[in-house]
């Protein structure tokens, strides 16, 4: 569970109704089921017409993904694995390697190295990582493009709503009382857009691209290192080349190869 997206769905919705109150907002306003219905639904149905069905219906995985860190093996793990593999490889040769693959828990890991072992062309690995990568890249981007596209589309509905809103307040004029009530409705719809938009949608899209980040960062890791593995590196090179891969904070105590 990734705890600072939980942190900031609850202070975003604390801050709302704790705000309301310090301001003598009734609570009740909120509830407003035509202002629901123009947001909530009214995104939904944004979100249909700007995408296909197919990326439509990964809506609620994408929220979970916000909730969910990816599991992704540590950067100093990596590193360490990386050595290891190079000096059985420099020991026994590249083909050594064959009964660690099975021991690799990511595809991506195991499939650039399969291919090593099968002997295949440095220049097809590359070729073949970096489109596996550039696809994946892809797909993360469009996930994220649902959420922050839903993240634009609802404030303008709350516009749309509080705008409903008034005309039904207009249509009161006779009644100050339900006039007042009816105005004081209208907004509602807006603080639902505007909360919709700026403390869930907007946030989810941005961290799931911190999350892409985050697994890209590491994939190029991955290359780098099979690239050093098939071109015969010594492991102090390939601790010299992953090492740009792990922030300088947490670089000390990494040296594993101990100068062979």
């Amino acid at each position: 569970m990734e705890i600072s997206t939980v942190i900031g769905v609850v202070l975003g919705a604390s801050s709302l109704f704790v705000g309301m109150i310090l301001k003598g907002a009734p609570i009740s306003a909120l509830n407003n089921p035509a202002a629901f219905l123009i947001i909530i639904v009214g995104t939904i149905a944004c979100i249909f017409t700007a995408f296909p069905l197919e990326n439509v219906k990964k809506w609620p995985i994408l929220v979970k993904k916000a909730f969910f860190k990816p599991q992704l093996q540590p950067r100093d793990e990596l590193l360490t694995l990386f050595i290891d593999l190079s000096q059985i490889a420099r020991r026994e040769g590249i083909l050594a390697l064959e009964g660690k693959v099975q021991d690799i828990q990511d595809p991506f890991f195991r499939s650039g190295l399969g291919m090593v072992i099968d002997g295949m062309d440095p220049e097809f690995v590359s070729d073949v990582l970096d489109a596996e990568l550039t696809v994946m890249q892809s797909r993360h981007m469009l996930g994220k493009n649902v959420l922050q596209q839903a993240g634009t589309y609802a404030p303008t509905l709350g516009v749309l709503g509080a705008v409903v809103g008034l005309i039904a307040a207009l249509a009161s004029m006779d009644d100050i009382g339900k006039l007042g009530h009816a105005i004081a409705s209208a907004f509602v719809a807006t603080i639902l857009g505007i909360y919709t938009a700026y403390c869930i949608w907007l946030p989810m899209a941005n961290k799931l691209k911190v999350f892409s980040d985050m697994e890209i960062n590491q994939k190029r890791m991955i290359i780098e290192g099979i690239l050093s593995l098939q071109a015969g590196d010594s492991p102090t090179a390939i601790e010299a080349k992953l090492m740009v891969f792990i922030p300088q904070s947490e670089r000390a105590g990494l040296k594993t190869s101990g100068g062979e």
